[in-house]
């Protein structure tokens, strides 16, 4: 017993114990660390634009899913792209259970790569339900559209008005709308023109019918085979702007949608690049549409859109957006068109102003009357049963078009402001998200004398710290008695 005492009570038993019960606990600490990692992953990305993170919209529709996809990604095995794939199909078998992947090398496995069609490497088959899409290379924006297609029950069909003056969806021009047309076919819906002139009605396919800009009036017959589809459940996205088609202006005022007879000066544009007629919209009301909406919309050439205060019984209608507090609405169109604008107290409205509007239409509301401009309709809007689950028409509209143009679309939160009211209208809410962005290459370019600050920083100075540090410990040593 004293020779365990005395061994203990020495100074190098003192230290080894000391030692010994650090390195306990530090093992301990990295075991529970360990363990929580593998129990709470948390992934961190500083990579500008967030590189590798999902969109949300991905994340939405992975925790969606009610049924197996099952991903086979042809690659060569000394594939350089098979390592970034590898890692985002990792991403995406990290927010679902359901999701499954596996890489296989076409030069290994000709049968299989056969079987599904395979002729160039990086190619991607998404299998679920019976149903296959294929991709061209593991890209997040590619495999997200290609689950939405997959998982889409029928083809969604998407009508845009013509006949008016509308930018054209073929058109690759400045102003066209190919950009949009190509935006809504990724995401599997079929777009289609619709010539109201030449037909009796809106086609019965139609999830949801745009008008995108007309310069010319629509006649009453259109108006009233457009009023017609709302009644039966129809959606319509209506982009107008200033000064143009009064008559669609007084068919949305039913709905409880306000159109301004005004132009909107934004003086904030000019941080943006931009002239004082490219109001940006930072502001957002909460709905579906703008529901974790972080990202600011560019509307060039605007209209105020206002919600009635007391809109007909069995309508709901509220504001999406909001300007600035440094915009206002400008009602003097001569001196627009002079190229002059400034604020008139008592004549022109104080930003922020409200640039687009929803309206939800109940048809089973009963005897409704439609007081527009004197105008009283005698028929209820609907005799169907009042029913929980009954459909409601759906109307959404914007003071401008040019949002959507060609030159306008990939702007800021544009594309994604235009696609998330397309899915609300088509009463597609779980596509409603921020969309997936191409990845941003931002390579760092250093001058010479920057590259030698940066070489010694950190390739000379820190082995020469700890040279230094050594020698320095060394000799307080020797000097200590």
């Amino acid at each position: 017993m004293e020779r365990i005492r005395q061994l203990l009570s020495r100074r190098g038993t003192r230290y080894g114990l000391n030692t010994a019960a650090a390195l306990f606990l530090f093992c301990a600490v990295v075991v529970v660390v360990v363990a929580l990692a593998i129990r709470h992953n948390v992934r961190v990305d500083l990579t500008e634009g967030r590189r590798h993170t999902l969109s949300s919209q991905s994340i939405k529709l992975l925790k969606s899913l009610e049924q197996e996809v099952h991903t086979v990604a042809f690659y060569r095995t000394d594939e350089p792209a098979r390592g970034a794939a590898q890692d985002l199909m990792d991403q995406y078998s990290h927010f679902s259970s359901k999701f499954r992947a596996e890489f296989v090398d076409p030069d290994r496995h000709p049968a299989l790569a056969r079987r599904y069609g395979i002729t160039t490497y990086g190619t991607v088959v998404l299998e679920s339900g019976g149903k296959e899409e294929k991709v061209r290379g593991a890209d997040e924006e590619k495999i997200t559209n290609a689950l939405v297609k997959l998982l889409r029950q029928e083809k969604r069909v998407l009508y845009f008005l013509t006949g008016h003056g509308e930018a054209d969806l073929e058109s690759t021009e400045r102003q066209g709308l190919s950009q949009a047309k190509k935006a809504l076919t990724e995401v599997a819906y079929e777009v289609k023109p619709l010539l109201l002139l030449r037909e009796r009605e809106v086609p019965k396919d139609a999830a949801v019918v745009i008008i995108a800009g007309p310069q010319s009036d629509l006649l009453p017959t259109e108006l009233q085979a457009l009023e017609a589809y709302v009644r039966r459940g129809g959606k319509l996205l209506v982009l107008l702007d200033p000064f143009t088609a009064p008559s669609l202006s007084t068919l949305l005022k039913k709905y409880g949608i306000l159109m301004g007879e005004d132009v909107i000066v934004d003086r904030l544009s000019r941080a943006f690049g931009g002239d004082y007629l490219l109001p940006v919209i930072t502001e957002y009301e909460p709905h579906p549409i703008t529901k974790d909406f972080t990202l600011a919309a560019i509307f060039p050439f605007a209209r105020t859109v206002d919600a009635a205060e007391a809109p007909l019984p069995g309508i709901t209608v509220q504001i999406l957006g909001r300007t600035s507090a440094g915009s206002w609405a400008e009602t003097n169109k001569a001196a627009l068109d002079r190229g002059e604008a400034r604020y008139d107290e008592g004549k022109d409205r104080q930003g922020p102003v409200p640039v687009g509007a929803v309206a939800t239409i109940d048809l089973g509301v009963e005897g409704r009357e439609s007081k527009v401009e004197g105008h009283k309709e005698e028929k209820p809007v609907s005799r169907e049963p009042s029913t929980v689950n009954r459909k409601k028409g759906r109307v959404v509209a914007y003071g401008t078009s040019g949002f959507i143009a060609n030159n306008r679309l990939n702007a800021s939160g544009n594309r994604d402001l235009f696609l998330n009211s397309v899915s609300w209208l088509a009463e597609e809410e779980e596509l409603i998200a921020i969309r997936p962005r191409q990845a941003k290459f931002t390579p760092l370019v250093l001058t010479a004398s920057q590259g030698w600050l940066a070489f010694w920083t950190t390739v000379i100075l820190p082995p020469l710290a700890i040279v230094g540090t050594w020698i320095t410990v060394f000799l307080r040593r020797r000097r200590s008695p």
